[in-house]
């Protein structure tokens, strides 16, 4: 596998990607058409934007960046930066995946459990206290345009889901820093970085939401597999792991449904085959049947 990752790393994403089968780019290509099927090539079109548009991104290994679009394409999110769905954002020559709160936002409206589900800032002038236990906040919205340095104080998430739970967090804007400062690999330290840097009231809304859907919310396999890239436990491109699409010669759920009541009626007719013989065995003892009756 180290071989596989070296080799790979020769090659830029672009030349991954290009047409043709050189550069082991074939089995590449074919882990986004399985997974995204047709629309593979435009969103390899996309991931080579992304890539040449970010100076920092094209001196990350091609193995992490394939690897964090793999992240993506398995939960059909677009990476397209400006759209805040999943950021791949570079950290030491390397590639990494990471949620927008878009994304969480879309992975849950994808579980079709939820009936309400929002993230907002909060400023000063709108929020008076909060009750962590009984959940109750005094807000008092007053929404209008707000110069920059006009900074949130704390950050409100609400969900409600068709079952009728629901429940609402509240992050101060200190909580949020300084869960940053603790949990993020490219931008730890007093100084936001990176993606904090240049949206930290979105990705504050993501930690928000985050911390909602996977705490409180039904654990769907998108959002267990969103948490989990975003903890760093991915790798699509090493073979010892599970593929995250369906071999096409595996059995549908039918044929391994369809394949056991065979077999169980196999079994059955053996049984009563079995049984048969036994009956005949017993009466041939007893002298009841004469062997010419059997034959019969």
């Amino acid at each position: 596998m180290a071989n596989q990752m070296k080799k790979v790393d020769q090659y830029s994403v672009q030349q991954l990607l290009a047409p043709g089968d050189g550069n082991g780019s074939k089995t590449i290509k074919d882990k986004f058409t399985n997974v995204l099927g047709k629309r593979a090539p435009q969103f390899m079109t996309s991931l080579i934007n992304v890539v040449n548009s970010n100076y920092d991104l094209k001196q990350c290994d091609s193995g992490s960046v394939i690897a964090s679009a793999l992240v993506a394409a398995a939960l059909d999110l677009p990476i397209n930066q400006n759209l805040g769905y999943m950021y791949i954002v570079p950290y030491k020559h390397r590639a990494t995946p990471q949620m927008g709160y878009k994304g969480y936002i879309q992975l849950a409206q994808r579980s079709g459990q939820y009936k309400h589900l929002n993230a907002i800032p909060v400023y000063a002038d709108e929020f008076k206290s909060w009750n962590p236990l009984t959940e109750e906040i005094d807000y008092q919205p007053n929404f209008h345009d707000r110069d920059a340095k006009d900074q949130p104080v704390g950050y409100l998430g609400y969900m409600e889901l068709l079952n009728g739970f629901s429940k609402t967090v509240f992050w101060t804007r200190q909580q949020i820093d300084d869960h940053r400062k603790q949990f993020s690999k490219m931008s730890k330290g007093d100084k936001p970085k990176g993606v904090w840097a240049d949206h930290f009231d979105a990705m504050a809304l993501k930690t928000v939401l985050r911390n909602l859907l996977t705490k409180w919310g039904p654990m769907t396999v998108d959002i267990q597999t969103a948490s989990d890239a975003e903890d760093g436990l991915y790798d699509h491109l090493d073979e010892e792991r599970k593929d995250v699409t369906p071999q096409e010669n595996q059995p549908s759920a039918n044929a391994l449904i369809s394949s056991a009541v065979d077999s169980q009626k196999e079994k059955k007719a053996g049984e009563i085959s079995d049984n048969s013989s036994k009956e005949q065995e017993e009466l041939f003892e007893h002298g009841t049947i004469k062997p010419k009756e059997a034959d019969k």
